[in-house]
């Protein structure tokens, strides 16, 4: 599932090495690579950070917060080393698009990390790459390594006189060090914990030095943005949403895979006719339009533009971009439990309202979907998630709450049809849906 797709609508910018041998550092100078890097270096620190606020570039990982922005919020003056952080903690369910960059374009990372250094005048960064894409890691330290030999990291980089390192680093499957914070104390040989904010990572963040912190997909589309200018970049997506992004389509689709299309881009075309629309002549029930922590949305509610401002006017979020789509045949029921046993299974257990309250969904819609179910369960799995919105120390807590009010309140009917121990009226295949 986890393969780039080719389609009419696609704008190769972040894909264009893909499947050229671009991991290799040859051919990646031979694609226009580290141009972007010399150019920073040529340009400074003030011009990388307004090129990016113009951009309309903003966090691939799920926030969307603008990248520029958050890099001008770094102190210019710091009695502490400055960091880089590379989030490639890809972890949330449906999501398939970051391992993609690492293993076809490795080096976009590396350059996208070291511009980001220059943004704030750091002199070390980081490369945090998920557990379970242990593969990957001889790729991205390969393609460190070579960058090492050539002159672009180490001491003078590019000739300029400035140095920059970076390092990489593999989590242990935890999915609670996606978040920032929890990344830094993992980072730091601790605990993958969140940490209270304020103070925030641009202020003190790894090892109490500012940090800048973005997802990989990101990072890798720094330099691009660099290439093609602000304004092009801009002009590629929707008002305040600049570029395009990968989208990973999974699910209940002819053609499920990673695509990548213009932020703003229809969820109802990239279904019907990007995918290919549902198998089977079945009909569409619903769609999961940015990982699974994103309320559920009706196919009525989709003829909309995946950008992170249409989407939550649409009650949702644009999320990680893992659009899950379902047929008719699903459960919802099961579909939220499964989604609720993950993330019971990954709450990292610090806060009473997350690690309690993902305990207690997890069994009320366990007992419920066996047909054990009584009618007060309804709201009261409801009123356990609306419970721990807002009230844990890191998302994860609302990742899990979001989706299961919207499955409660745009499928109630079905979890009727659950009660007095009747046996579930769909095919369960929720399972194999969402894994």
């Amino acid at each position: 599932m986890a393969n780039l797709v080719s389609h009419p609508d696609v704008v190769p910018l972040l894909s264009m090495r893909f499947g050229k041998g671009a991991s290799a550092l040859d051919r990646y100078l031979e694609l226009e690579g580290y141009q972007s890097a010399r150019k920073a270096l040529e340009m400074g620190p003030e011009w990388i950070i307004s090129e990016m606020k113009a951009s309309g570039l903003r966090g691939r990982g799920g926030a969307g917060f603008p990248t520029g922005m958050k890099w001008s919020f770094v102190p210019k003056q710091s009695e502490k080393p400055k960091y880089v952080l590379v989030n490639g903690d890809e972890s949330e369910p449906g999501t398939c698009k970051d391992r993609l960059i690492f293993e076809h374009d490795p080096h976009s990372v590396i350059e996208g990390t070291i511009i980001a250094g220059l943004a704030i005048s750091a002199k070390m960064g980081f490369i945090y790459l998920r557990g379970e894409y242990r593969y990957l890691l001889k790729i991205i330290e390969r393609a460190i390594e070579d960058a090492y030999a050539k002159g672009f990291l180490g001491k003078n980089i590019f000739g300029s006189g400035r140095d920059f390192d970076i390092v990489s680093h593999t989590g242990a499957g935890a999915y609670e060090v996606g978040e920032e914070s929890a990344l830094m104390e993992s980072l730091e040989g601790k605990r993958g914990i969140p940490r209270i904010r304020p103070p925030f990572p641009a202020v003190v963040g790894l090892y109490g030095g500012p940090t800048v912190i973005n997802n990989a997909e990101t990072i890798a589309t720094v330099p691009h943005v660099l290439r093609i200018g602000s304004a092009e970049y801009a002009k590629l997506g929707s008002e305040r949403n600049g570029g395009t992004r990968l989208f990973c389509l999974s699910g209940h689709v002819q053609r499920p895979g990673v695509y990548e299309l213009p932020m703003g881009y229809n969820l109802k075309k990239m279904i019907y006719e990007v995918a290919g629309g549902i198998p089977g002549g079945k009909q569409l029930k619903a769609v999961v339009p940015g990982g699974s922590s994103t309320p559920v949305l009706l196919p009525s509610e989709i003829d909309i533009g995946m950008d992170f401002d249409q989407v939550a006017k649409a009650g949702s979020m644009l999320g990680s971009g893992g659009v899950v789509v379902l047929d008719e045949s699903v459960c919802m029921v099961e579909f939220a439990l499964r989604t609720i046993k993950f993330y019971q299974h990954e709450s990292c257990g610090w806060c009473i309202p997350c690690r309690e309250g993902t305990d207690w969904l997890k069994k009320t819609l366990t007992r419920f979907h066996s047909g054990g179910g009584v009618n007060k369960d309804i709201d009261n799995i409801k009123y356990l998630a609306e419970n721990m919105l807002g009230k844990t120390f890191c998302p994860l807590g609302d990742a899990a709450a979001m989706p299961t009010i919207a499955f409660i309140k745009k499928f109630r009917k079905e979890f009727e049809d659950h009660l007095d121990g009747k046996p579930c009226p769909y095919a369960h295949t929720a399972e194999s849906v969402l894994v």
